[in-house]
């Protein structure tokens, strides 16, 4: 059995609280693996886009079901990794810093997300230096976790701190199937990660040990199967279904876990996470 380390919660700890949440999502109605940049995709191998679909409808109810906020952007021709909305900007106090991708392929989604944010009456910040939104951007209270070392530039950490008025914390990844930060932390409230640490060089784990000293570390098992590319409400944790040790270690902090299977799409690399763009007032 996989069992994922946990602290147990302190006594005087306060039960964890849910708070309505705003989501930006993409139907994966052009989903598909046809191209490989991360080592998840493996274009050889069939797609069932309807399963993708119904697994991707599965995760929608679910946020909705759990009383949150869904809004959608259209799908568009040509983008089959668009699905994967977390990557398609960050959004801090009604301001949105849109992406820039690394990689040709994913480059035309950011002005898509940004056409959206401006037609719905937020301010844009087109970004100088690559940073794939969400994906290596996370929101921990008041600061942001910064993911480097396969995607985004940590040239553009001075340029997120600037625009987004927050701190920012660079954490380097160094394990290629964790390419970005999202599938390696999972934030679960305004103050406590779940993480694995075998993703990050010894320097970025000094830095979220010292930071998160109760995180949630993750067995490598449930990291494989993109066990951390969650995304909590503050007490509601919706994670794959296939992390059943993570899942078990969330219940004895006292979350509650929300298992989903997104196996379909996880064929391109993501999970959850990837597939939820949090719209921050």
């Amino acid at each position: 059995m996989n069992v994922t380390s946990v602290l147990p919660r302190p006594a005087a700890a306060p039960e964890p609280v849910a708070r309505p949440r705003h989501y930006l999502m993409c139907r994966p109605a052009h989903f598909e693996v046809r191209y490989a940049i991360n080592p998840w995709m493996r274009p050889g191998e069939p797609v069932d886009r309807g399963r993708a679909l119904a697994q991707w409808e599965a995760l929608r109810q679910t946020y909705l079901d759990l009383g949150h906020r869904v809004d959608l952007i259209d799908p568009v021709p040509g983008l089959p990794d668009m699905v994967y909305a977390a990557n398609g900007a960050t959004v801090v106090g009604g301001t949105v810093l849109g992406a820039r991708f690394r990689h040709a392929e994913r480059r035309a989604e950011a002005a898509e997300y940004g056409a959206w944010f401006t037609a719905a009456g937020y301010p844009v910040v087109e970004p100088e230096f690559v940073n794939e939104g969400e994906g290596d951007l996370l929101v921990v209270g008041d600061v942001l976790l910064a993911g480097y070392g396969f995607r985004t530039d940590p040239r553009a950490h001075a340029e997120v701190a600037a625009v987004l008025g927050r701190e920012v914390v660079p954490l380097r990844l160094v394990d290629p199937r964790f390419y970005h930060l999202d599938t390696a932390v999972a934030v679960l409230d305004d103050a406590t990660i779940a993480w694995l640490p075998a993703a990050f060089d010894a320097a970025s784990q000094d830095v979220l040990r010292a930071r998160f000293p109760d995180a949630v570390v993750a067995h490598p098992a449930d990291a494989a199967v993109l066990g951390l590319n969650a995304v909590s409400d503050g007490r509601h944790v919706v994670l794959p279904a296939q992390a059943t040790g993570l899942a078990a270690a969330l219940s004895e902090r006292g979350y509650t876990p929300v298992p989903v299977d997104l196996s379909e799409l996880l064929r391109g690399g993501g999970g959850p996470k990837c597939c939820t763009l949090e719209v921050r007032p």
